[in-house]
């Protein structure tokens, strides 16, 4: 799953940040987990984190365990229950969307 589209035209370090977090919206991620899904080296995830801390679009928490960051609730898309029990595809989407 990607970010929400008004969300997408950040830096590209950025989006693929929010695009990991969005695939783990209850768990969280350690600044690790973010390294291995992103292609970015350390110095580019650090600047992107910090950039989307300021933005308020993630949250970072520190509890008895390992840091972990999460996507702000505006980033992650809202899931459509009938799209995804029917099986329709994104050409389908479009359709129904459309009104074709």
């Amino acid at each position: 799953m990607q970010a929400k589209r008004e969300y997408r035209d950040r830096d590209r370090t950025e989006v693929a940040v929010l695009d990991a977090l969005v695939n783990r919206t209850e768990e969280g991620a350690t600044v690790f987990e973010l390294r291995s899904n992103v292609e970015a080296d350390i110095d580019e995830l650090e600047v992107a984190l910090a950039e989307l801390k300021d933005a308020k679009l993630i949250t970072v928490e520190n509890g008895d365990g390992p840091m972990r960051i999460y996507p702000d609730d505006r980033v992650v898309p809202e899931f459509d229950p009938d799209d995804h029990e029917t099986g329709s595809s994104l050409l389908d989407g479009l359709r129904k969307r459309l009104g074709l």
